[in-house]
């Protein structure tokens, strides 16, 4: 049901949409139109991420997909929890069920970046025939404690900037090692996609900076075996995308990945790190094959 606080507009290609969590939160979607009764793509973002990070798949999808962009709680357009400790997986994943009751979805494709794919995973474990499909981006059941260090390190810090070019020149200062070919317009993009104008005038990341405070503690980053998870799409078509140079997903668990799931393709992008944003070349190709193996399936 769209409610009054839905927001079509001319300017954009998407439908701002919102949804209410079980403790009361008033949570915000990107709707992006597809065919009536069709299968939806649900794309969960990372930790620090929001419903922007999809938009180049969505605008290559929409029309002949739906595609959904949830901005998870404390994040984007997303309320900020009162409790810290809900900012964790399974609240994300209790967050996106009461998504989907309210959508009447019953069977989706997954496409998660990160936590995301976490969630992705987590989902899976408990009800996998709702998957149809699954896009695992840079992230698998044993994440490696050089990225989880990384994370930790960064999340939470905050920062402030007067323009869009100084929050540009931050990003490539922290994150250059995992995207080395990127130039100044990508990192102004990347700036665009990770952080917002505040009323005050000033560039901030676009999230709660207590979403780190959960994720400090041990096991703060999934909390059980994931394995279980990923064997839940063991039935359904899936693709495993790893960057190259990335420092969360290591090649010794993505090839443990792919023995587990006998329907599963692996894509390695190049000169990439944690992780791909599914716009490069080797990623959006690849997308599309599983897309069409997902409708083969379910014709």
């Amino acid at each position: 049901m769209t409610s009054f606080t839905d927001r079509p507009s001319a300017e954009h290609s998407y439908t701002d949409r919102h949804w209410q969590s079980g403790d009361g939160l008033t949570l915000h979607f990107r709707d992006y139109a597809g065919p009536e009764g069709g299968l939806p793509i649900l794309c969960l973002p990372g930790l620090t991420r929001n419903a922007r990070d999809f938009e180049g798949l969505a605008e290559r999808l929409m029309g002949r997909w739906r595609v959904i962009c949830p901005d998870m709680r404390g994040r984007g357009d997303s309320a900020y929890a009162k409790n810290s400790s809900t900012y964790n997986p399974l609240q994300y994943v209790a967050d996106i069920n009461a998504l989907l009751e309210q959508e009447g979805i019953t069977r989706f494709i997954a496409v998660g970046t990160s936590l995301g794919g976490l969630m992705t995973m987590l989902l899976a474990m408990v009800e996998p025939a709702r998957i149809a499909g699954a896009v695992l981006n840079d992230i698998g059941p044993v994440i490696e404690p050089e990225g989880l260090a990384r994370i930790r390190d960064y999340v939470g810090q905050g920062g402030t900037f007067p323009t869009w070019m100084h929050a540009a020149r931050a990003l490539e200062e922290d994150q250059s090692g995992a995207f080395p070919d990127y130039q100044a317009a990508d990192w102004l993009a990347m700036a665009k996609r990770v952080m917002v104008l505040n009323a005050n005038g000033r560039i901030v990341y676009d999230y709660d900076m207590k979403i780190a405070e959960p994720f400090e503690k041990p096991g703060g980053e999934a909390g059980v075996d994931l394995w279980p998870g990923l064997e839940g799409l063991a039935q359904v078509p899936v693709l495993l995308i790893r960057g190259a140079l990335s420092d969360i997903l290591s090649p010794e668990t993505l090839g443990q990945m792919t023995r587990r799931l006998p329907r599963a393709e692996a894509v390695t992008v190049p000169h990439i790190g944690h992780a791909p944003t599914l716009d490069e070349p080797e990623a959006a190709e690849a997308i599309e094959r599983l897309l069409a193996r997902v409708a083969t399936s379910v014709a």
